[in-house]
């Protein structure tokens, strides 16, 4: 009888703290959205797991994401009152993930239906607060569907070209300052004093310590050096021939004489399994992927991308047997890495 008792009462506690629970994250009067991501994170503090579908509004991991949703679990217990308005949610996560990328922010509240917050103090800065990009930088005037972020990169180091589908970019971080972590920040500012004092062992240490983290001091287009963040591109929807490869050394040289000395405009569309930000890269006002097919320098890569205009540039190639089509049976690069893997390359 007495363990009866005692398991009925431990069942009435466990449903009463179940129900302060999910009222802590689903406040009287909430709106909708600001409903779905309470939900989401009880979900995560009981499962451990993020919701279904987020992956396709953001660039990082699944364990970043995790992540997130710890911070986000710690910070609305903490919150008082709790959100209920959109705009009061979408300060939260704002302010609880302003040292994460302004492309996941961004990516999480779009995934909710939830506002950027306009508050200078909670959010990153609008792209109009920050410096206006030189006309030769600018990208197409509409963003083509699926884009997930735009980058506007400094000029691109001779080098960044690894061959011809491949950039790697740094990105200047004076205007999404919150984006940084501290530490890379004081290490930026150090490694410029010590090089102003001529310390150079010591500033190549601190640069290396920043390089480690994704993060490097290069110079802009006035010479001037600044924190950059890294990022490596994958060219979307093409497939240039491997070093070793007929044309393989002529594709790299094609796409590094378009890019070396100039900032790009890349649009992202998502993150590779190697972590390559894959994209469109635009320079001069010169699509890149558009001239490497017409050039001859690079397959369409149907398996990725169908888009109709990439297989008519080939096409255009291929009837004036340009570059690799002036070889009778060009292997395709695809064909070539898996003969590799294989032993039989």
């Amino acid at each position: 009888m007495g363990n009866s008792i005692y398991r009925f009462l431990c069942g009435v506690c466990s449903d009463l703290c179940s129900a302060a629970s999910e009222s802590a994250y689903q406040p009287h009067g909430a709106h909708a959205a600001v409903a779905a991501l309470g939900r989401d994170i009880l979900h995560f503090q009981r499962t451990k797991q993020v919701p279904e579908g987020l992956s396709r509004h953001v660039v990082s991991s699944q364990n970043a994401q995790a992540n997130w949703y710890k911070k986000l679990q710690v910070a609305w217990k903490k919150a008082r009152p709790a959100p209920t308005t959109p705009e009061d949610a979408a300060r939260l996560v704002v302010l609880t993930l302003k040292n994460h990328q302004k492309a996941d922010v961004e990516g999480l509240l779009a995934f909710y239906g939830l506002p950027h917050p306009n508050a200078a103090s909670a959010a990153p800065p609008p792209p109009s607060s920050a410096a206006p990009a030189p006309a030769h930088h600018a990208g197409p005037a509409h963003k083509p569907p699926g884009v997930k972020f735009e980058l506007h990169t400094l000029p691109v180091d001779a080098k960044a070209v690894a061959d011809g589908d491949t950039i790697t970019v740094y990105v200047d971080t004076s205007g999404e300052p919150g984006s940084v972590p501290g530490d890379i920040k004081k290490a930026a500012a150090e490694r410029t004093k010590l090089r102003a004092a001529r310390n150079y062992p010591k500033a190549d240490a601190l640069q290396k310590t920043m390089a480690d983290a994704g993060y490097r001091q290069v110079p802009n287009a006035k010479g001037q050096e600044v924190l950059a963040k890294k990022y490596r591109i994958r060219l979307s929807g093409i497939d240039a021939p491997e070093s070793a490869m007929p044309y393989g050394k002529e594709a790299k040289e094609a796409l590094l004489k378009m890019v070396e000395g100039k900032p790009l405009t890349v649009h992202v569309y998502d993150t590779d399994r190697y972590g390559r930000s894959v994209g469109d890269i635009h320079c001069n006002g010169v699509f890149v992927q558009e001239q490497m097919l017409k050039k001859g320098f690079a397959w369409h890569y149907t398996a990725y991308d169908k888009r109709p205009e990439l297989a008519k540039w080939q096409k255009q190639a291929q009837d004036g047997r340009k570059g690799l089509w002036a070889s009778s049976r060009p292997q395709e690069p695809w064909e070539y890495r898996k003969a590799k893997r294989n032993g039989t390359a």
